[in-house]
């Protein structure tokens, strides 16, 4: 990785030590697209085989959060609010990010977590002197890999302009939505539109199948009708197929509208439809397709219907 010991957020990107944190699903292609450009990435992950193929792929091994001491800007990609707040705030005797990264560094967040725990993170790194940016990712793990995911960016702008060329390596579009925690909310109601689209669809398809229709006929019409969007149009084949291999599974849909519900009850703001779309996500965990993706309230329709 690059000694330069001056550089600081707005130098040529080329000048910055990069860190990141969590290689998963999503993390692990954002990664590989930074390592092809020629950016070195240190990489702080706590499943061997994941942190393996980075490594392997030329990522440096950051062993622990104190390896991030000297990054200059560190991304993150993991599960939930509590990874999250425990890689910030740390957990028991461990010091988290907070600690250890220097004033004038930058922390750019990209997971799908709560509009709270990211407040908490935001007031905390301020007292510390760090630059903080919301990034959370809307898009696939192809579209990750394509280095074609959407970005819904908030907070310090300073932030905001030093992840620039990491952002446009990894992304086809980039939002700026303001200077606190718009992201997170902007990704919530991304994934609401989402959420719910399998939900109608389901029922939709279930109403046809009674009267005669195949799967296959309705969308194909379905996707040449004014309802059409490109996410109905990537989810045909498994539709039709009745194959629903997890892009994003029913476990996450069901943690994402948790979210949703949460933010929304704590702004007073009345959610009667998300709030029995997850239900159905819970109903359709509990007949056993927690792992499946989500579009799988299809097949759990289909079934509910035939009973």
């Amino acid at each position: 990785m690059d000694s330069n010991s001056n550089a600081r957020p707005g130098d040529s990107h080329a000048s910055l030590r990069v860190g990141w944190i969590g290689a998963g699903k999503m993390g692990a292609p954002m990664i590989r697209n930074l390592l092809s450009k020629g950016t070195s990435v240190a990489v702080t992950e706590p499943m061997d085989l994941a942190r393996a193929g980075v490594v392997a792929d030329g990522a440096a091994e950051a062993i622990s959060l104190a390896d991030h001491a000297s990054s200059d800007i560190v991304f993150s990609t993991v599960p939930n609010d509590k990874v999250l707040m425990d890689i910030v705030f740390g957990s028991g005797t461990y010091k988290g990010l907070a600690g250890f990264l220097r004033p004038g560094a930058v922390f750019v967040e990209m997971s799908t977590v709560s509009p709270e725990c990211s407040g908490r993170i935001a007031e905390a790194l301020q007292k510390a002197g760090i630059h903080y940016l919301r990034a959370p990712l809307s898009g696939s793990t192809a579209l990750a890999e394509q280095a074609a995911l959407t970005i819904l960016a908030s907070g310090d702008e300073q932030a905001w302009s030093a992840a620039q060329p990491y952002l446009e390596m990894t992304s086809a579009r980039r939002f700026y939505l303001g200077a606190g925690d718009e992201a997170r909310y902007m990704k919530l109601v991304v994934n609401t539109l989402v959420g719910a689209t399998s939900a109608i669809l389901a029922e939709a398809l279930a109403l046809g199948e009674s009267g005669g229709l195949s799967r296959a006929s309705m969308m194909e019409v379905i996707c040449e009708s004014a309802v059409a969007s490109p996410l109905l149009k990537y989810k045909v084949d498994a539709i039709v197929s009745n194959d629903f291999t997890p892009a994003f599974t029913v476990t996450q849909m069901i943690k994402d509208f948790s979210l949703i519900n949460e933010a929304a009850r704590d702004n007073n703001v009345p959610q009667f439809v998300t709030g029995l779309i997850l239900e159905l996500y819970r109903a359709a965990a509990n007949s056993g397709l927690n792992d499946a993706d989500f579009f799988a309230l299809v097949k759990w329709q289909a079934d509910m219907s035939k009973l």
